[in-house]
């Protein structure tokens, strides 16, 4: 029997023994090497520029019930990213479609596929009218780029203002009128771009990851999804070795954390979440909502007894609830 090492202990090794590993493990390796924490930093990611591009279309595919459906992809950091994009038949309102961009949460890079998940979720939207885009991060399904996780690498979050970046330049959008709309980690996102662009107009966020780093590091006890790679996970270890925990070093974590810019948002926040969600604490919502309350934000909160990760006994309301929140803000 062949005896093969961690993936972790050969990322360790490759220094002394690249040989050791694969091509796409050493280019895995490569790109965790580059990543820094620091570049989560919220003053970091505002000196970045976030252009997109004209949205490609790769495939047309079944249209909806009143909207078109493609396949698509933009620029994000020199990487094409894939996305589905819906479109509205009809004539638009004067300026063009409002639009959501919709920011998906953690599913194994591997396996995930654009037109897979979240159907229902983002049916809801385009049936009432919103040109919609969901973003296959960068290494998901068939994107460019590695998938470093969203927490302590900042890919995810360019790829999102990438997309937002790219809807702003499409012909068929009102570039005044675009809301995020955020699952678990796409939550964390949705906030993070909302802080970094107020131009957002408003914000819906399901069972959104949306504490502070200290929170994120102490109250997040559901289990590591297995299928998260070991090498992802040492990003927090390197992190906190090199700039200590969120409580002695509050100053550096603060500045990754878009709950200390939360003064910054240019709209209103939606946010849902179930009592029974055993992914993210009901404690990241319930914070969330007294901050934004504290410093005079408009928030809406609904909180649902019993339910689950993906509110799946209350999925038509918060639907609803979701829709009608864009319809009055964007």
């Amino acid at each position: 029997m062949r005896f093969v090492l961690p993936l972790t202990l050969r990322l360790g090794l490759c220094a002394l023994s690249p040989a050791l590993l694969s091509p796409a493990e050493a280019q895995s390796a490569a790109a965790l090497a580059r990543v820094d924490a620091a570049q989560m930093g919220i003053p970091a990611a505002r000196e970045k520029a976030y252009p997109g591009s004209d949205l490609t279309v790769r495939q047309t595919l079944r249209a909806g019930s009143n909207y078109q459906r493609y396949v698509v992809s933009y620029q994000s950091d020199g990487l094409r990213i894939n996305a589905l994009l819906t479109v509205p038949r009809g004539t638009p309102p004067q300026g063009g479609w409002p639009a959501v961009v919709f920011n998906h949460g953690y599913v194994p890079p591997n396996v995930y596929r654009t037109t897979e998940r979240y159907v229902a979720y983002q049916d809801a939207f385009a049936r009432a009218g919103f040109v919609t885009l969901k973003s296959d991060y960068r290494g998901h399904g068939s994107s460019q780029g590695e998938a470093l996780g969203g927490y302590y690498a900042p890919g995810y979050t360019d790829d999102v203002m990438n997309a937002l970046g790219s809807l702003k330049k499409d012909p068929r959008v009102n570039a005044a009128r675009i809301g995020m709309w955020g699952h678990s980690m796409g939550g964390f996102l949705s906030l993070r771009a909302m802080v970094l662009d107020r131009s957002v107009k408003a914000g819906v966020i399901w069972a959104g990851v949306v504490g502070d780093y200290d929170q994120l590091m102490n109250e997040w006890r559901s289990p590591v999804p297995a299928s998260i790679p070991r090498s992802v996970l040492n990003l927090r270890k390197v992190a906190v070795e090199k700039y200590g925990t969120p409580k002695a070093n509050p100053e550096f974590w603060n500045t990754l954390s878009a709950t200390s810019y939360l003064r910054d948002l240019g709209g209103p926040l939606q946010l849902h979440i179930g009592t029974a969600d055993e992914d993210v604490p009901v404690a990241f919502h319930t914070s969330l909502a007294a901050r934004l309350k504290a410093i005079g934000k408009p928030v809406q909160s609904y909180v649902y007894p019993g339910d689950n990760h993906n509110l799946s006994r209350n999925l038509n309301t918060a639907l609803a609830r979701s829709v009608a929140f864009f319809r009055a803000n964007l």
